[in-house]
């Protein structure tokens, strides 16, 4: 075991600590599940308490520009309340369950870009010390999946993904950002739309899907944005491709332009880099559901989009990217 971090606000001595997840991948509103291996230092420690943070980089639209940042999404405290001896091993294990908002890291083992990790912190003698991150994989709900198969089938292909710190509204968003994946238009559709932005906000009983389209100015018409949302069960079982096809139809049928549209919109100015959003964000309604059922298992060989993702930009970089932003986020604590 290769402990990674020295408590360094407690000084030469202190305990190190290691925070190992469980190798499998988790969905949103999935269990996470891991363990906080502590070594003790040259002296007894009182550990207080040892907390999880949920973490992820985000991206803000403000009035000089745009920016990155971390939000802290998610906090759990694991442990404490006892006394670390000089050079005593001890492992803390946990079981915490993710936002059901939690973005997707990866589809069919393939990433797309977005940076999730969880931080450990602990708090020994009044210190606080931020001593271990480690990357977080999260994998598509199978409502998540059978949409983003269904586009697959359609022609359309992964463009890119990011998260966008702000609301939308009309919706029962809780966290304080959203992931949004942008996807190349499918032929039949080229010549309308340049390209289709799709965010789930998932929840104990289902999802809420928000469509937008960029839309292709004509000789006589300036180009913009449609928008549509659909609500879908967990447990749902359709003819997805048809279903998704008729959503693409009807979006590209909506008038109504981004601007105008209350539907969906952003938050605030981004203000601060750091956000605690599973305390202050809560306050949103919350939608009185059904529990999630199984849903249709999707056969990774038969994902169009998953091709997209292969050839894009996103499997060559994005491991360096994780790597650059988590090794920056460690150095600043």
């Amino acid at each position: 075991m290769v402990f990674k971090r020295l408590l360094g606000s407690l000084g030469v001595g202190a305990p190190t600590i290691d925070t190992v997840l469980e190798p499998a991948p988790v969905v949103p509103g999935g269990a996470l599940g891991g363990q906080v291996h502590l070594k003790g230092g040259q002296a007894d420690f009182d550990i207080e308490h040892i907390t999880l943070d949920l973490v992820a980089r985000v991206e803000a639209e403000h009035a000089e520009g745009e920016s990155e940042g971390t939000v802290v999404f998610d906090r759990f405290t694991v442990g404490g309340g006892f006394r670390l001896a000089a050079g005593e091993s001890r492992s803390v294990p946990f079981g915490v369950t993710l936002p059901w908002e939690t973005p997707v890291t990866e589809l069919y083992g393939q990433p797309l870009g977005i940076v999730l990790g969880v931080r450990t912190e602990v708090a020994v003698a009044g210190a606080k010390d931020q001593g271990d991150l480690d990357p977080l994989t999260v994998t598509p709900l199978p409502a998540q999946e059978a949409i983003l198969e269904a586009f697959g089938q359609l022609g359309f292909g992964f463009k890119s993904a990011d998260l966008e710190y702000g609301h939308i509204g009309g919706t029962g968003q809780l966290l304080p950002f959203y992931q949004e994946i942008e996807l190349h238009p499918a032929p039949q559709y080229a010549h309308q739309v340049n390209e289709i932005e799709l965010t789930f906000l998932a929840g104990p009983g289902g999802l809420e899907v928000v469509l937008e389209a960029d839309k292709r100015g004509g000789l006589l018409s300036s180009g913009h944005d449609a928008l549509t949302r659909v609500t879908v069960g967990h447990h749902d079982t359709r003819d997805w491709t048809a279903e998704v096809d008729g959503w693409i139809r009807r979006l590209l049928e909506n008038r109504s332009t981004y601007g105008a549209s209350p539907a969906y919109g952003h938050a605030a100015p981004y203000a601060d880099h750091e956000h605690h959003g599973s305390g202050e964000h809560r306050h949103h309604e919350e939608h009185h559901r059904s529990g999630p059922g199984v849903g249709t298992a999707i056969a990774a060989g038969a994902a169009g989009l998953a091709v997209g993702v292969v050839g894009g930009m996103v499997a060559a970089e994005v491991v360096d990217e994780v790597g650059d932003f988590f090794e920056g986020d460690e150095d600043e604590g």
